[in-house]
């Protein structure tokens, strides 16, 4: 049996004094979920940038740290309390805890403390606004989906999605210390396009997360009825693309380019809903992701990237 095996059996890969090290901190790392992490963190700098006024450039700094230690540690929790779950299904079966690296009762630590740690700092450093707003968010993603919606429902996916939609939010609070119409169309557009985005990717794995027991929508309703909501719903996100043009939040080039992105999203959708199967749905879930990487690149740049953090603001 060999030493890797040997950590696998006792639950620790602490057994090993050796594997302290790089190993050690990519393990954690990866608790943190980071390339979800870096989508939030693009999202919460998009909001704090388009949102009128002006930050310090060392408090956005701080402000955006914040946002992506909450969402680390958010992921951190996720991971500890679906441990059985990511163990039953081979795209999650590789992470820290089903694997036996990093021990179950120590991530839990990991990420309440990182979850303190992010709202305070954002409170005393940014505002309390924001940091409540970070507080609500980890809350919701905890305890109102990965706690009680995602075992129970297939709306786990719409209702927990809000969690998912705050970063900008977040990030237009932090700069302005509340909540604007350009800070709920950001919410809006990022809320409408979780179901299509992540039912692509149930559509894909509709066994494994039969085999886990969690009721995604193709387990419960079947492909069908998965890809008319998916057609659905992507015809509001092609509406809510544009919203931001419509209300002076961004400007022409940004209304056009983002009108085309959102025929390209609905493209899909129907490609989607047309097919056979599920030859369609990876395809989708791909270029959803690139639609909203640049759908907020847009905004970031028409937001005037330079203009809000060029100067150093009281």
């Amino acid at each position: 049996m060999t030493q890797s095996e040997l950590n696998h059996d006792s639950g620790s890969t602490y057994a090993d004094p050796g594997w302290i090290g790089d190993s050690f901190v990519a393990d954690y790392v990866a608790l943190l979920k980071p390339r979800v992490m870096s989508l939030v963190v693009f999202t919460g700098l998009t909001g704090m940038v388009v949102a009128p006024g002006t930050i310090h450039w060392v408090l956005g700094l701080v402000a955006i740290l914040c946002i992506s230690i909450g969402a680390g540690a958010s992921g951190a929790i996720n991971m500890w309390y679906e441990a059985d779950i990511d163990a039953t299904m081979d795209r999650t079966s590789g992470r820290p805890i089903p694997s036996g690296r990093v021990p179950r009762a120590d991530v839990l630590g990991f990420g309440v403390a990182l979850s303190l740690a992010s709202i305070a700092l954002m409170g005393v450093a940014v505002n309390w606004i924001s940091a409540a707003l970070l507080a609500l968010t980890i809350g919701f993603y905890i305890f109102v989906y990965t706690m009680w919606l995602k075992r129970r429902t297939p709306q786990n996916i719409v209702i927990g999605g809000a969690a998912g939609a705050m970063p900008p939010v977040i990030g237009w609070a932090a700069t302005t210390g509340d909540i604007g119409l350009g800070a709920v169309v950001l919410f809006a557009l990022i809320f409408l396009w979780t179901p299509p985005h992540f039912w692509a990717l149930a559509l894909l794995r509709s066994g494994e997360y039969a085999a886990a027991k969690v009721p995604m929508l193709p387990v419960v309703a079947g492909e069908r009825a998965t890809k008319n909501q998916i057609l659905a719903y992507s015809v509001l996100v092609a509406a809510a693309g544009i919203a931001p043009w419509y209300i002076g939040l961004a400007g022409l080039i940004y209304g056009i380019a983002s009108a085309v992105l959102g025929l390209g999203f609905l493209g899909f959708a129907v490609a989607v809903w047309r097919g056979e199967g599920t030859a369609w749905a990876g395809r989708m879930y791909g270029f959803s992701i690139l639609y909203l990487f640049l759908i907020f690149a847009l905004l970031l740049v028409d937001g005037g990237l330079a203009a809000n953090f060029g100067g150093v603001s009281a």
